[in-house]
């Protein structure tokens, strides 16, 4: 049979017969339809009924919710959601009492109260979301790995004159209007599904990962910096089933009104993402799908090793200008790029502007393939510009998520060669981490601290759990796992943490922990001694969409070296907004990876015998949760603001931008547009900020252009066909993310 049939079959269990064919579907089946890798979708209202045939299974849920339990003592920031600081509950996010959902959860498992194994799931998804914490992911299996949803309309948020108001328009009308290809003004959007547009997409908005609203409001538009990354990027965005979206069953339609009367109405799709060969009902996908192989149950071995591997391979000598098949419509030729369009630089042209140039950087990797890459994409850049008498830098750090910690930090000490980093962190202080500590510290010593050892030896030596890793708070040795470990209590209702740890950037083992790169200023980059431009000549652009380690990036830049920010975008009002929208942990696990820490001291009793590690936290960690899930990462690590005695996580400041800009029309389509918009602001004396202000230090800025905002019009050599096919083409699906206990926020 064909797997259509198959999937109409499993959809029509336990159903009346219909009057119409309405399983016979086959017509509906779509191979490849919005998707790069041909992936075949059906309609979405079909997908959810299907999903719903697959039955609750009682006694695998309590044993789920039993192995996810030990992972949660990892989670940083539990304790602060509950009771936050009040400026982040009334602009941020509202206080989120995880444990009390999990209890709610956990007595309606055991009460039988869920109608199918996806209402569990569902409720387990929403569980860690609320959060807003892009590091405190579970992605359990019946939700992500069978199916995801999408909308076929892309749409866009802008201010027609960059002072106005932003309205929504659907993305195609935009574009078409900004090719000169419509004879029609496009109309903005009055109701969605027959609630006002703007209250429906603001509902809908709390359904992404980021904490900051402005952030999630962006994140659900089509952004060119998302689409350049492909699957690893968060695609047409939330609305259309980009990111987080992927996961919101939307309806079998979306109706769309407009404010001048028109009405379209528009099919929704799922994503059929793994074979139905064989399956004939509910239980066939739970049986196939949901039950691990019990080969598989207990390998704990198995899953430390891929997670080892992920996070310390070789990095390669992969051309970093390399051809990609990327879609990135919108950017001009660049200077230089990274293979993947992780990075990448370019000049500006024009009166006014030749003396800018621009460091695209919408992810921090975490792939060590491209690792060297992308440092020397960075180094080129920089270079490039100094020598061709660029005097000023624009970074663009819209649509990063993320990725290797040290690439930001190795960014910040090219520019700012003179500054050491700050960057003290702290972990959850709790048994298991105890434990573990002592261990591999005890292990780390018998063993030299050099590269070139065995390389599972070397992975241990240098990971947080060797005191020798890391330098305290002030930049000296830790003596003793004790003293690193601590603990101190912090926190609304006091929790404890372990000592503030910075990274030690000249220690041998900096490689194993940087995928493979000597940060710049240390061990054999210890050329880098000239700061190539002034700190007022630097401007960081946000699109709210900055967590992980660009949010580490941004606090060194701002808090060491004081350069200011601009936002781009925000909900429809005059505030001024964050520029740093996600998550601002700095670090984070893969339950994977956990349970090979929690493995470690069964496999090594140096200290203690299997038997007393049984009998201790350590023996509660099995993989059941980690092979029912798609994706499962902890918050391992808070990042600390230099001098704050509160220890409050950056997680949970307000930090608005220097200047809010609004998105145009031409800024949604051209690239160049946002970087000259910019360049005029902070660069110029021509302002474009619609709330903060970008000036002198009296906050009077010095328009030396007569004070007129220039509209910067879209290049004519832009490729319309590409922007017509990234539409069809670019989404968010299981591949493009690496997650190797870094920094990457999961989209």
């Amino acid at each position: 049979m064909q797997k259509a049939v198959l999937l109409a079959a499993l959809c029509a269990l336990g159903k009346a017969a219909p009057k119409e064919p309405k399983w016979q579907w086959s017509r509906h089946w779509h191979p490849g339809c919005a998707s790069p890798s041909a992936t075949p979708t059906v309609p979405a209202e079909l997908a959810y009924e299907c999903i719903n045939t697959v039955p609750f299974n009682q006694s695998a849920a309590v044993a789920l919710m039993v192995s996810m339990r030990p992972y949660i003592d990892w989670q940083t920031t539990i304790e602060y959601l509950e009771d936050p600081p009040a400026e982040y509950a009334a602009k941020v996010q509202a206080p989120y009492d995880f444990y009390a959902n999990w209890d709610r959860i956990y007595q309606n498992v055991m009460d039988g109260n869920y109608a199918s194994e996806y209402a569990f799931g569902f409720d387990l998804y929403r569980l860690f979301q609320m959060a807003h914490d892009g590091h405190f992911v579970y992605y359990p299996d019946s939700v992500t790995l069978i199916f995801s949803f999408g909308r076929t309309t892309p749409l866009v948020s802008v201010s027609s004159d960059g002072t106005s108001i932003p309205e929504v328009y659907v993305y195609s009308d935009v574009l078409d209007a900004s090719f000169g290809n419509i004879t029609y003004t496009p109309s903005p959007l009055a109701m969605i599904d027959g609630e006002n547009s703007t209250e429906w997409l603001l509902n809908f908005s709390q359904y992404g990962s980021l904490q900051d609203p402005d952030a999630l409001w962006n994140n659900m538009f089509y952004i060119l910096a998302q689409v350049s990354l492909g699957s690893s990027g968060t695609g047409a965005g939330t609305f259309a089933g980009g990111g987080r979206g992927r996961w919101i069953y939307p309806g079998p339609c979306t109706n769309l009104t407009f404010a001048n009367g028109t009405t379209t109405t528009n099919d929704n799709f799922a994503r059929v993402q793994v074979p139905f060969d064989g399956i004939t009902s509910g239980e066939d996908i739970y049986q196939a799908y949901f039950v691990p192989p019990a080969d598989e149950l207990g390998d704990a071995e198995s899953l430390a090793t891929m997670t080892t591997m992920s996070m310390t391979a070789s990095s390669t000598s992969s051309s970093a200008t390399s051809t990609s098949t990327i879609p990135a419509p919108g950017y001009p030729s660049p200077l230089v790029r990274e293979m993947n369009n992780l990075n990448s630089g370019y000049f500006l042209d024009g009166a006014g502007y030749d003396d800018v140039a621009v460091l695209v950087v919408p992810s921090f990797v975490g792939a060590t393939e491209d690792e060297i890459p992308f440092q020397s994409v960075n180094t080129y850049t920089i270079n490039q510009a100094v020598a061709q008498n660029k005097s000023k830098l624009i970074i663009d750090v819209s649509a990063n998520g993320g990725g290797t910690i040290l690439q930001g930090y190795d960014l910040f000490k090219q520019l700012f060669p003179h500054i050491l980093p700050y960057g003290a962190t702290r972990f959850r202080a709790h048994e298991a981490l105890d434990l573990i500590g002592q261990e591999v510290s005890y292990f780390s010593g018998l063993v030299p601290r050099s590269l070139g050892t065995n390389e599972t030896v070397q992975d241990w030596v240098s990971t947080f759990f060797n005191y020798r890793t890391d330098a305290d708070v002030n930049y000296e040795p830790f003596d003793s796992w004790a003293e690193k470990f601590g603990p101190h209590a912090y926190g609304p209702d006091p929790d404890n943490f372990t000592s503030l740890i910075r990274w030690n950037l000249s220690d041998v083992l900096t490689p194993d922990n940087s995928g493979g790169i000597d940060v710049s200023g240390y061990l054999n980059r210890t050329n880098i001694t000239a700061q190539p431009f002034a700190a007022e000549n630097i401007v960081i652009v946000y699109d709210g969409y900055c967590a992980s380690t660009c949010t580490i990036f941004s606090e060194l830049m701002r808090q060491q070296a004081g350069v200011k920010t601009i936002a781009l975008g925000g909900q429809p009002n005059r505030d001024i907004i964050q520029a740093v929208g996600g998550v601002k942990g700095t670090n984070d696990f893969p339950w994977s990876y956990v349970l090979s820490a929690a493995e470690f001291p069964f496999d090594y009793q140096y200290l203690h015998s299997a038997d007393y590690y049984n009998d201790t936290a350590l023996g509660d960690y099995n993989d059941l949760a980690i092979l029912r899930s798609t994706a499962a990462v902890i918050n391992s690590r808070d990042g600390i603001r230099q001098g704050d005695e509160s220890q409050l996580p950056l997680q949970f400041r307000y930090e608005p931008a220097d200047c809010r800009i609004y998105y145009t029309p031409e800024m949604a389509v051209d690239e160049t547009a946002v970087w000259k918009t910019v360049a005029d602001t902070a660069f110029n004396g021509v302002s474009h900020c619609v709330a903060g202000t970008y000036g002198n230090t009296s906050g009077t800025y010095l328009h030396k252009r007569g004070g007129s905002r220039k509209k910067h019009a879209v290049r004519r050599e832009l490729d319309f066909a590409q922007h017509y096919a990234s539409l069809q083409g670019v989404w968010t699906g299981m591949d493009g993310v690496t997650l190797g206990g870094d920094a990457i926020m999961y989209p």
